[in-house]
């Protein structure tokens, strides 16, 4: 029996491994979305001209599915680093550590539906018995469209993303194991996002409304890869909160 349990804590990933390798999923996440849902759709999207969107999309096929593969990608990440996440904060607690990787989930679907959208314009242009029920300006006006939502779905996103930033920064805050500095900067970066709630608003503040955002993922990432957390202290805190569990 001792030697089993010996056996199961040496196989054990240690609390500061599961922040690096959370953060290196963190960071991949962030260059493949940033890449996949929005430098190409926005490099082939010409706002205000149909026309043009189709013939930027037909021109530029091997990108635009680049871009979707990047997207599936960061999903992917996504998902990772979300259950890492949850794994770390759940000695702080564990009801909030569970409620915010719910709306990470939540996020991760809503940001996979966004990517089909990514490739929804050339099925339109190239696929499909039904096209030639459409008119040429017809497909071109879905182009954009499909484009137009796919933004749109993504910052929808956002929105639930900037939940699990607001309840990941309170935890950070919390813990004994990470700088509380550092959870009120994350806080500050989910709220950034809630500006989306409002397009109207968003858009006359862009891109300044994102200037807590710049500073508060990017330091988080930095600190999980290069410093992570300090193990002792998290294990101090998962033992006293198992303690409290069972009185």
């Amino acid at each position: 029996m001792y030697k089993a349990v010996m056996a199961q804590r040496h196989t054990e990933v240690s609390p500061r491994v599961k922040a690096r390798i959370a953060g290196v999923f963190y960071l991949l996440e962030g260059a493949t979305s940033a890449f996949g849902a929005i430098y190409v759709v926005s490099k082939l999207t010409v706002t205000g001209n149909a026309e043009a969107t189709a013939a930027s999309v037909l021109a530029h096929q091997p990108l635009l599915w680049w871009g979707f593969a990047a997207a599936l990608i960061a999903v992917a990440c996504h998902i990772v680093y979300t259950v890492l996440f949850y794994e770390l904060f759940k000695p702080v607690n564990r009801s909030i550590s569970l409620i915010a990787a719910s709306f990470s989930l939540v996020a991760i679907a809503i940001q996979g539906c966004a990517s089909l959208f990514q490739v929804a314009p050339l099925l339109v242009l190239k696929d499909g018995g039904y096209l030639p029920a459409f008119k040429v300006e017809q497909l071109h006006a879905l182009v954009l469209l499909f484009l137009t939502l796919d933004k749109q779905i993504f910052n929808i996103y956002l929105v639930f993303f900037g939940f699990w930033l607001v309840l990941t920064g309170y935890l950070i805050f919390r813990s004994v194991f990470m700088p509380r500095f550092l959870g009120v900067l994350v806080v500050l970066s989910g709220f950034s996002y809630f500006t989306l709630l409002s397009p109207p608003l968003a858009n006359y503040l862009s891109p300044y409304y994102l200037a807590p955002d710049a500073l508060g993922e990017p330091l988080l990432i930095l600190w999980l890869l290069i410093v992570g957390v300090n193990a002792q202290r998290w294990k101090e805190q998962a033992s006293a909160a198992g303690a409290s569990l069972r009185t």
